[in-house]
């Protein structure tokens, strides 16, 4: 393995290091659930992105071969993670959050969680 190869793959789990325990400290010290959805949707996820970009690297300059299983684990991860946040976004709002809590969107229906969308069938 070369000195260059070392130091990219040693960059990337470094920094996947860095952004896990970031990620990790955060979900433990933010206090509400709008708070904590960002540590584990944004920082944890470039953690793991970074280890795993780090293992491709490896196995592609020592091994000589491609890792496609780690490739589509990785796309599938940063897929993933934004439409999870979403969904606990929405769900926090729903429960927790009237409709007069929340600011004014400007549009003829307000917040799609409380009005029908266009086309629902009940216009």
């Amino acid at each position: 393995m070369t000195v260059i190869a070392e130091i990219l793959v040693s960059f990337f789990l470094v920094v996947g290091g860095i952004f896990g325990l970031v990620g990790s400290f955060g979900l433990l010290k933010l206090r509400t659930t709008m708070q904590r959805l960002h540590s584990p949707t944004k920082a944890t996820t470039l953690g793991v992105g970074g280890v795993l970009i780090a293992s491709m690297l490896y196995f592609l300059l020592v091994g000589g071969t491609l890792s496609f299983h780690e490739l589509l684990i990785t796309l599938f991860l940063f897929l993933t993670a934004p439409i999870t946040a979403h969904f606990i976004a929405k769900t926090y709002m729903a429960r927790n959050l009237k409709p007069t809590d929340l600011p004014e969107t400007g549009r003829d229906l307000g917040w799609a969680i409380y009005d029908d969308a266009p086309g629902s069938g009940t216009d």
